[in-house]
């Protein structure tokens, strides 16, 4: 077959793609268990972090991160009732998916969808820790449509279940410098200590234009906005105010509190 031929640049061309395909398909499968391993530690770490158990820069290996999580317990929750289910396997529930799957999910009507999401989860995960038989920190996955991405992260809950222990964002497309500070330890560091209702239990904390005035009466219930990033600004104040309301976490939070925060049965 002559080399300069059509035929002949068809075959090698033919063969290397196929060759090319095999080795990637091939390392695809053989990495997959360790993207999953990985995924998995990072999504524990998070948890960690906004719970207090691990410093916000602080890097942990594997094993040091399985061991911490031990201290917290796992439970899926149904978000209509508030209540506790108890047939679903929670190291293998993905609430992701779950959030995609038709079946596992319900649409949001779009005078309710504040956060923008057109569809939930009809059962989510939370995490507590527990310490001396007490509630001390509730973790609550949340997420929120800022400008230009899903904003995935986790709120925790002081025991009281109103005051705020921290908010962190592991997965987001926002703007870096502007709506991308959402990472930064500065402004994060502000929702420790802020409280998420009033007096009357009405959900209250929310960003604000500019920054907050500690002289204020209601700086308790504020946290600074994002400069340059209103969109991303308005759409963390939307997470706060769907998953603390009736169609996010409200029942199940709710119910934590008539029993002490001890129990969401």
């Amino acid at each position: 077959m002559q080399r300069n031929s059509f035929v002949f640049t068809f075959l090698v061309a033919t063969v290397l793609c196929v060759v090319c395909s095999a080795i990637v398909s091939t390392a695809a499968v053989i990495l997959q268990p360790r993207q999953e391993r990985n995924k998995e530690l990072d999504r524990k770490s998070n948890i960690l972090r906004v719970a207090g158990l691990l410093g916000a820069d602080e890097a942990s290996d594997g094993a040091k991160i399985d061991e911490l999580f031990k201290q917290i317990e796992t439970k899926i929750v149904n978000l209509e009732t508030g209540e506790y289910v108890t047939d679903i396997d929670v190291d293998s529930f993905d609430q992701r998916d779950a959030a995609d799957d038709p079946e596992q999910s319900v649409p949001i009507p779009p005078e309710e969808d504040v956060a923008s999401l057109k569809r939930r989860e009809k059962l989510s995960a939370v995490y507590l820790l527990n310490q001396d038989g007490k509630l001390k920190t509730l973790i609550l996955p949340v997420y929120t449509k800022g400008l230009w991405s899903t904003m995935y992260g986790f709120l925790a809950f002081e025991g009281d279940l109103r005051t705020v222990q921290g908010l962190g964002f592991y997965q987001h497309g926002e703007t870096p410098g502007l709506g991308g500070e959402v990472d930064n330890p500065k402004w994060k560091e502000q929702w420790e200590g802020k409280l998420a209702y009033d007096d009357d239990g009405h959900i209250a904390l929310h960003l604000i234009k500019g920054t907050v005035d500690p002289s204020s009466p209601e700086a308790a219930f504020q946290i600074d906005g994002l400069s340059g990033a209103t969109i991303t600004s308005r759409g963390v104040t939307n997470l706060i105010d769907y998953w603390l309301g009736p169609d996010g976490f409200g029942p199940y939070l709710e119910k934590m509190k008539s029993g002490g925060g001890n129990d969401g049965k």
